[in-house]
């Protein structure tokens, strides 16, 4: 048999459970460490995606929608007009942009009689050279009759509001005509309310005698609000 001191030499060591696990926390330590990083980048980070870019052009005063895509083939008679709008161009009908808008301005003389409300050929015409472009835009189109300031007064409109409102109907109506959805359109009869130019002269008046198309993006809240 071996001697006490000869069995002692010859058992191992001890081990100690506590100092092998060790390296375990540390490692699970680093693990929160990295996660709750990964949590304070995804929180810090800016949205992205489409609705991001609209609220920071909102935010530098761009308008929020592209007149390349809105207005395609229209051609400006006026000059600081995107250079987009090409491919049409109609003696009478003018384009102007707004901040969220653009207007396709038509002279009456195109468009109806004298004191009346029905298009005439020539202003079927005109019209129906818009529809192509009308179609393609998915927003609000508002078609706005204006008249000068001289009363009118018959049987069948007795003041300008009738005569302006009864205009605008008919260029609606025939747009529906031409398959564009009613519902992407109103009319609007303003009279003699909002002059573009003095009443005072025949030039004046005549300018201020007009049809007015405006097209207007709807956001996701107006159209959320107009189906209800």
């Amino acid at each position: 048999m071996l001697d006490r001191d000869t069995r002692r030499t010859l058992e191992p060591p001890p081990t100690d459970s506590g100092d092998d696990e060790s390296w375990l926390t540390s490692y699970l330590d680093v693990l929160t460490l990295l996660v709750t990083l990964f949590v304070l980048l995804l929180a810090l980070a800016p949205p992205g995606g489409e609705n991001s870019q609209r609220r920071e052009q909102a935010s530098a005063g761009v308008p929020a929608f592209s007149l390349t895509a809105l207005a395609t083939g229209i051609k400006p008679r006026h000059s600081g007009l995107e250079p987009a709008f090409s491919g049409l161009s109609i003696p009478g009908v003018d384009v102007s942009q707004g901040q969220a808008s653009v207007t396709l301005r038509i002279d009456d003389s195109l468009l109806f009689a004298s004191g009346r409300a029905r298009l005439t050929d020539q202003g079927r015409g005109v019209v129906a050279s818009l529809v192509d472009v009308l179609a393609s835009f998915d927003g609000q189109i508002s078609i706005e009759g204006h008249t000068d300031n001289v009363p009118i007064a018959t049987s069948r409109y007795p003041s300008n509001w009738e005569l302006s409102a009864a205009r605008a109907i008919a260029v609606l109506r025939y747009l529906q005509g031409q398959g564009l959805d009613a519902e992407h359109m109103r009319a609007v009869g303003y009279a003699a309310t909002r002059p573009l130019e003095s009443n005072a002269t025949p030039k004046g008046r005549a300018a201020n005698r007009r049809v007015e198309l405006v097209l207007r993006r709807v956001s996701d809240a107006g159209r959320a609000t107009a189906a209800r």
